[in-house]
């Protein structure tokens, strides 16, 4: 009988590791079969929660944030580039050109968690949202793109509509977020399985089938 293992991703829309390691981990789901259940479920956490509007260039945010030269650049893209595509994750080839807010996106992903009769309709509308960014790179300040984002993901772009048009969903997406930091999580992508177990980073698909194998065995006493 297969075993279920419930995952906590804990990630930001705008962090292209997140995407790499979202990646991954789904080829090594899909590697492992129906030897296990995977109840899959994503977190918010914000790597600039202070954007204002209109972002900032990525090349001056990322300069001010950590000190990368040009060089360094380029070097750390053709890196995230390589991994994506090894996991079959595909960023734009010219890379994205501005860093957005994603409290919007994130509200967006925690109304799709509550979809209890579409127990897949989160997951599809962070793949989307990642591709938004990474893979179309355009703004997510745009609310046309994030209802575009909406529409790939087959959800109700008119409900969508009226959470971009209130703060619905803010309380429980800072909530959310204030619950992970308090527990230690301070880098993304955060993979934590059973509730127990943290998994950091974007890991290979060999590491991450390691922990389903690992995790999804029932404990002994």
């Amino acid at each position: 009988m297969s075993q279920t293992i419930k995952i906590d991703f804990v990630s930001d829309v705008a962090c292209p590791w997140c995407a790499v390691g979202l990646a991954s981990l789904e080829k090594a789901i899909a590697n492992i079969g129906k030897d296990v259940k995977v109840d899959l479920r994503f977190h918010p956490f914000e790597l600039n929660p202070h954007m204002p509007v209109g972002g900032q260039d990525v090349a001056e945010h990322l300069h001010g944030k950590y000190g990368y030269s040009p060089e360094q650049l380029e070097k750390n893209q053709v890196r995230i580039f390589a991994s994506g595509a090894a996991v079959g994750f595909a960023f734009h080839p010219k890379g994205r050109k501005r860093v957005y807010n994603t409290f919007n996106a994130h509200r967006l992903l925690h109304w799709a968690g509550t979809l209890g009769e579409d127990v897949e309709a989160q997951h599809r509308l962070k793949k989307e949202l990642l591709a938004t960014y990474f893979t179309l790179a355009v703004s997510l300040d745009e609310q046309d793109n994030l209802l575009d984002a909406i529409e790939r993901a087959r959800l109700d772009p008119e409900r969508a509509r009226q959470i971009l048009a209130t703060d619905e969903f803010a309380e429980q997406v800072r909530a959310a977020e204030h619950f992970y930091a308090t527990a230690g999580i301070s880098t993304v992508p955060a993979v934590i399985f059973n509730n127990k177990y943290l998994v950091e980073g974007a890991q290979s698909v060999e590491r991450f089938e390691s922990a389903l194998k690992r995790y999804s065995q029932p404990e002994t006493t």
